[in-house]
């Protein structure tokens, strides 16, 4: 194999642009040459490809986003859409394609897959979602910004005595509430995969300022709900000042955490050796610190399972 490509779809996350870097520099390494599909499926359907050398990936790492830019793209669910992408490939005499993003992107690498055209899916999503890996590229740094919120939160919860409710993003996944709530020390915390009674919320809550407590953080996944409607519920049912805080897209920005950097980098260059190993229709991830690689099709019909003790223990721990 002496020619792939490589391209970011689906929503932006911290890291992605170390993952492009390690699979350019990677290949180029191997002498193989490599091209940067720009905007996703929508760039690939119209044909934004271009070489990428060394240089073009440098001063990239400690950058948030993506370079190669990012679009959804509804032509290339179609079958007449993955053909002209296809088409676009041979034409620039691709001969594999290196897939960086989340779930929508490796559905688009899967359908190239069924198609007989060689595909490695590596997982760059905040939103920690994809099956066959514990952690996704952009899932810590992430994490981090929210945990700096939830810190700063606290300070004006506590002097005002109120209780706040923090809507953070992960689509139909909880890992981020989860992880920023437990490293944020919040009250409560509402996730998709397990669905609490409000009851039980607002009796917690009335628990705590009967032994004294004048502030709480609740977090919400967007998955369950909005943090808007959850707050309102909240004061109607407590009578507590309540505020609410809406994360949204600051989640996806910023400079990548060392833990991001090197996750992305190992992952890039896995995919390319699974290329020079002639491997393709397969997904990378890690798993106890270990790279591994999963066939993409297998990997898709399993779902992503959060880590249930960690959510008993958030409940312990906020007693």
């Amino acid at each position: 194999m002496k020619r792939i490509g490589v391209l970011t779809s689906g929503g932006d996350a911290p890291g992605m642009n170390a993952a492009v870097r390690a699979v350019v520099r990677k290949a180029i390494f191997h002498n193989m040459e490599v091209y940067g599909i720009y905007r996703g499926y929508a760039g690939l359907i119209d044909g934004d490809i271009k070489e990428l050398e060394v240089g073009s990936v440098g001063d990239i790492i400690h950058r948030g986003g993506t370079m190669l830019y990012s679009a959804r793209c509804e032509e290339f669910k179609t079958i007449e859409g993955q053909l002209k992408g296809i088409e676009q490939l041979k034409k620039h005499g691709i001969e594999a394609l290196v897939v960086i993003g989340g779930d929508g992107s490796y559905q688009g690498a899967k359908k190239l897959t069924e198609h007989g055209f060689p595909c490695i899916g590596v997982p760059g999503t905040i939103d920690n979602d994809i099956p066959g890996t514990d952690f996704t590229i952009g899932f810590d740094t992430a994490l981090n910004t929210v945990i700096d919120a939830i810190d700063k939160i606290r300070d004006t919860a506590t002097s005002h005595e109120r209780t706040y409710v923090i809507e953070v993003m992960g689509r139909h996944a909880g890992d981020i509430a989860l992880w920023a709530g437990l490293a944020g020390g919040a009250e409560t915390i509402l996730i998709p995969e397990a669905k609490d009674d409000m009851n039980e919320v607002i009796a917690r809550l009335k628990r705590g300022s009967d032994r004294g407590k004048k502030h709480s953080i609740i977090v919400v996944a967007e998955g369950v709900g909005s943090g808007v409607e959850f707050g309102k519920k909240i004061q109607e049912e407590t009578k507590f000042e309540t505020r609410v805080s809406v994360l949204g897209h600051i989640q996806r920005g910023g400079s990548p955490t060392a833990f991001d950097r090197v996750l992305a980098s190992r992952l890039g260059a896995r995919a390319v050796e699974l290329l020079l190993n002639g491997k393709g229709g397969r997904c990378v991830g890690i798993q106890s610190n270990e790279l591994v690689d999963h066939d993409i099709i297998e990997a898709l019909s399993r779902k992503h399972s959060l880590d249930h003790k960690m959510y008993d223990l958030s409940k312990e721990l906020s007693i």
